[in-house]
């Protein structure tokens, strides 16, 4: 049998000397009985991949409010683009691929429904404010239970990853810094993507510098990118593109914002009245009715306050969910 001690040993054998090894995890915040078969960071995987918070992305907006095809992505196929990119480019650097997947994983979890827009409206009305890089923590840190434990009792390493994969702060691992950079490739290639198969954008309105760097179809710039993050990170001790590829990423990435993620076609003034409709009516709602909330939650409400555990709840809701449960709650019967 391939036990954990063996894939441990052999990680010293075969990955690079600046790869995060799982024989020298920091650890957990509470310390367990090891597996006999699966590392630390295998396990951590496959308890985010097993959670519920993982199932729930796939029914969570990406950028198209309540798309009409069947082929928009949703958050859960992002966050599998973002699996994919970033364990090619910890392959390819002799880093270890099984901490890189169990962040990539991991990163989206506290996306709140409607996207950004519903993470926006929940940081607006929330007292203590609203990331969803921190709301990814605490759900695998307090609010997915295991039969033994509460949270899920990550390595030390996958939490920072999943809580540094965006803002200010840099991952202290390698793997960590890997899926940082990957996010941002995914999701300004697959929402170009997204945005031409919609109709919102053509081939004509991309900048014409950027194709002719970074390449003219989604294969080929996405290739160019890991490429050049794998050619630029070899051998050394942080993650990093080349100038031009990052400055060329950057413009796409401000193309974007400009011409699609603002768009008034894909989000219409109407539907963004509506997810902020929905988020507030809600947060009132259980707010003013505690006894509303699901008995695990409402039973957390002493030790964090009534206000934390209705922002996890509107938080924790997929997009169809949050609708249907407006509709119920504030929506005549007649009228549905």
């Amino acid at each position: 049998m391939i036990g954990r001690e063996r894939i441990e040993k052999r990680e010293y054998e075969i990955l690079s000397p600046l790869a995060s090894k799982a024989a020298e995890s920091r650890g957990r915040q509470v310390p367990e009985k090891q597996c006999a078969i699966r590392t630390d960071y295998q396990r951590d995987r496959d308890r985010i991949i097993h959670s519920k918070a993982f199932r729930r992305l796939m029914h969570k907006t990406q950028v198209f409010l309540a798309p009409e095809g069947d082929h928009f992505r949703t958050r859960l196929t992002h966050t599998i683009e973002v699996s994919q990119i970033s364990r090619t480019i910890a392959r390819a650097l002799g880093l270890n691929e099984d901490l890189t997947e169990a962040i990539a994983m991991g990163h989206d979890l506290g996306h709140t429904p409607f996207g950004h827009n519903g993470e926006k409206v929940l940081d607006h009305i929330h007292k203590g404010g609203f990331r969803h890089n921190i709301q990814s923590l605490r759900v695998v840190d307090v609010l997915e239970s295991g039969s033994t434990r509460k949270g899920m009792n990550l390595t030390m390493e996958v939490r920072d990853g999943i809580l540094n994969h965006t803002g200010p702060g840099n991952p202290f691992t390698l793997e960590g810094q890997i899926v940082k950079i990957s996010d941002r490739v995914a999701y300004i290639n697959h929402d170009i993507d997204d945005a031409l198969r919609s109709g919102v954008i053509t081939e004509q309105d991309l900048p014409k510098q950027c194709l002719f760097v970074l390449g003219k179809t989604h294969r080929a710039r996405i290739d160019r990118l890991v490429t050049d993050l794998i050619d630029n990170s070899w051998q050394k001790d942080r993650i990093a593109m080349s100038p031009v590829c990052m400055e060329h990423m950057d413009l796409l990435r401000d193309f974007m914002f400009q011409n699609v993620y603002h768009n008034n076609r894909v989000k219409r003034d109407e539907d963004l009245q509506k997810v902020q409709n929905i988020i507030e009516s809600l947060y009132r709602y259980f707010q003013d009715n505690s006894a509303a909330l699901p008995e695990e939650l409402q039973s957390m409400i002493p030790r964090f306050g009534l206000e934390e555990m209705v922002k996890d709840y509107i938080a924790g809701m997929t997009d169809r969910y949050a609708m249907n449960l407006y509709t119920d709650l504030f929506v005549p019967r007649g009228w549905k």
